[in-house]
């Protein structure tokens, strides 16, 4: 628990330019202080005992001792100090990253694209500040960090209705001078699952999606927020692990059941009415960001809900920022069911919190329970 103590980090690069520019970016961060500097992972290692970080900006290739075997080690000797990658835009890049979260990196930030320095320090800060502030807040909330086993094992379902007792005495909320949504039709069985998710989303993802049955009989239109390349390597990791078939999604093609689509990073989807008017179909454009985002939650379940009245299952997971909200409200209208990560297995409890404090959210559960969640309402 950090309380009102800095957050300490240490900054692993073996490139001199960006280990001075992340360093540098540490030190104008309100919150945050460097705890030191190491050009590689044999040097970070040796250092932490003596410098006690909270967390590490971590190269992913590095000489001697890479990125993916730092994580190796803090899993095992230090689990409590936490890892924030710095990845290239490649195939490569992206392969490493996910190997990476699915090693429990907390997040990761692009190495910038722009030959000028500055900036490249720029875009560095605007990734890195909002993750590394998260982070902080990660830490000091009981319960995060804790392995998936040990948060989940003791709670189940639970309707927005009926809050925990430590959280008993607060309303959901909504602002002054919004309507509460109004159901329009009646609920039936769903008949598509779409899912909003961010920081923390490929671990959450690689522990939910796997529990899905090959034969759910509904297609899951999903996304993440990931950059270009990045979305693909997820859609194949998760493919290797799950019973339905996952891919990054295509303009055009017909959605079926038992496929999971993943948006492109840096494209919008949404779903449109197929060539023959029966059959729904991918959309993939360059619209601009909603929510400093693209792909943007809310941009794929506005269009969900005009083609699935009363026949969607939405699921709003753990992430930075309120992207979703605001196409949650319009599912709502249009009587979809609505599923919210609970706070507690949340990585970062932002995308859900809004909508649960607006009442939009039908039922929260943990992160282990969002898979049966999602099988009751397509097979009731």
């Amino acid at each position: 628990m950090l309380g009102g103590k800095n957050l300490r980090v240490l900054v692993v690069d073996d490139t001199i330019v960006y280990r001075k520019a992340v360093s540098d970016i540490i030190e104008e961060i309100p919150g945050v202080e460097l705890a030191g500097v190491a050009h590689n992972g044999s040097i970070a290692i040796a250092k932490i005992k003596t410098l006690k970080p909270d967390v590490l900006t971590l190269d992913i290739e590095m000489p001697q001792m890479n990125g993916i075997e730092v994580l190796a080690e803090l899993r095992k000797n230090y689990p409590e100090v936490g890892a924030i990658m710095l990845s290239t835009l490649t195939d490569e890049g992206s392969y490493m990253t996910m190997k990476a979260l699915d090693l429990g990196a907390f997040d990761f930030v692009l190495k910038p694209q722009s030959k000028n320095q500055l900036e490249g320090k720029k875009a560095i800060r605007e990734a890195l500040e909002p993750i590394l502030k998260a982070f902080k807040e990660s830490k000091n909330r009981p319960g995060v960090g804790k392995s998936p086993t040990t948060l989940n094992s003791s709670r189940s379902a639970r309707p927005i209705g009926t809050p925990p007792a430590s959280t008993s005495s607060i309303k959901p909320l909504r602002p002054l001078g919004t309507a509460a949504p109004l159901k329009t039709s009646p609920r039936g069985k769903s008949e598509i699952v779409t899912i909003g998710i961010s920081t923390g989303g490929p671990n959450a993802l690689n522990q939910m999606m796997p529990k899905l049955p090959g034969n759910l009989g509904v297609p899951i239109l999903i996304v993440q927020h990931m950059p270009p390349v990045f979305t693909k390597s997820l859609a194949a990791s998760l493919d290797k692990k799950c019973a339905l078939t996952v891919k990054e999604a295509e303009n055009g093609e017909n959605i079926l059941p038992n496929v999971a689509y993943i948006a492109p990073g840096g494209k919008q989807m949404k779903l449109v009415a197929g060539t023959d008017g029966q059959h729904r179909r991918i959309k993939l454009t360059d619209d601009p960001p909603e929510n400093s985002c693209k792909p943007s939650v809310d941009y794929l379940f506005r269009s969900v809900a005009d083609y699935y009245v009363g026949r969607t299952t939405a699921v709003i997971m753990t992430g930075m920022g309120s992207d979703g909200t605001k196409g949650l409200e319009v599912l709502k209208n249009k009587s979809a069911y609505i599923i919210g990560q609970d706070e507690a297995s949340c990585v970062v409890y932002g995308m859900p919190k809004a909508p649960a404090e607006l009442g939009y959210l039908d039922t929260v559960v943990p992160l282990d329970k969002i898979a049966d969640e999602i099988v009751k309402s397509v097979k009731r």
